[in-house]
């Protein structure tokens, strides 16, 4: 019941969504569809009227003719420019410490639950794919048994200080979370 539902849902939005078609349209509409969310975004999502005339007010230097970039406060948001749909939702923090960092995983464990995978205590990644969310021991399973995942959609989050160490020494650093599909991101590759 799910999957018929999945697929309903799949063919209702490509119907809606001009340029989606392909490839390409395939993947925006199966990333819209695991809805994700940030400061009122959705990845793959197409922008409101709003969002757009609110984008076309407060542009900046994109890396791609394809593409176009804006910010919304504190929030960097890069859209395809063929069909206004998300691309990428990325945040910077600069220079701050151990305890907002902290506080940054927290939120996010609330907003995307447990994470797939952390690494080094600097990086965290919770990944999608069609099914949904990619949980930890699914994804150490499939690489002890050397076996590739379809992995969909990505939020990374990268620290230049360490996350959880104990240190008695106040760490001030950057970091930053990018939310993103890696295979659509080749399709707007340049070449």
């Amino acid at each position: 019941m799910n999957k018929i539902f999945s697929l309903t849902a799949l063919f209702f939005l490509m119907s809606l969504a001009p340029g989606l078609c392909g490839e390409k349209g395939d993947l925006f509409a199966s990333v819209e569809l695991l809805n994700i969310q940030c400061q009122g975004y959705t990845l793959c999502g197409p922008l409101s009227k709003e969002q757009h005339a609110y984008a076309l007010k407060h542009l900046e230097k994109a890396d791609s003719p394809k593409v176009y970039r804006f910010r919304d406060k504190d929030l960097n948001i890069v859209a395809d420019l063929e069909t206004n749909r998300v691309l990428v939702i990325f945040k910077q923090f600069e220079k701050i410490d151990q305890e907002k960092i902290r506080d940054l995983v927290g939120d996010m464990f609330m907003i995307f639950g447990d994470p797939t995978l952390s690494a080094h205590d600097e990086i965290v990644y919770w990944a999608w794919g069609s099914k949904g969310k990619i949980s930890a021991d699914h994804y150490k399973l499939a690489k002890e048994k050397k076996k590739k995942l379809n992995i969909l959609a990505t939020v990374k989050l990268s620290s230049e200080i360490k996350i959880m160490e104990n240190s008695e020494k106040k760490n001030v650093g950057n970091a930053y979370y990018i939310i993103s599909s890696p295979p659509l991101l080749n399709f707007f590759k340049e070449d």
